[in-house]
């Protein structure tokens, strides 16, 4: 018998990489990230389902694009005050 990949892995990872690449709107994906790969790991534990690494790899992802996206906010703030602004 087959065994099927979590659907809710593919998108955590999916949605994780987009938290990294598109501005302001990844703090969103990166939580609908973190939310997801949380929901596949405890689907993962108690199906049949394979994809731990993809919901692993999708919490990292996510991790880093709300670090990195957070990081671009607090940048842009810091320069307008800084600018005078």
């Amino acid at each position: 018998m087959a065994t099927k990949t979590n659907s809710n892995a593919v998108i955590s990872l999916t949605v994780g990489i987009l938290s990294i690449i598109l501005p302001i709107i990844g703090l969103v994906f990166g939580v609908i990230g973190i939310v997801t790969a949380r929901k596949a790991v405890k689907e993962i534990e108690k199906s049949s389902d394979v994809g731990e690494g993809l919901a692993r790899s999708g919490l990292i992802c996510s991790s880093v694009g709300i670090f990195i996206q957070l990081v671009g906010v607090l940048g842009i703030i810091m320069f307008n005050f800084s600018s005078g602004g």
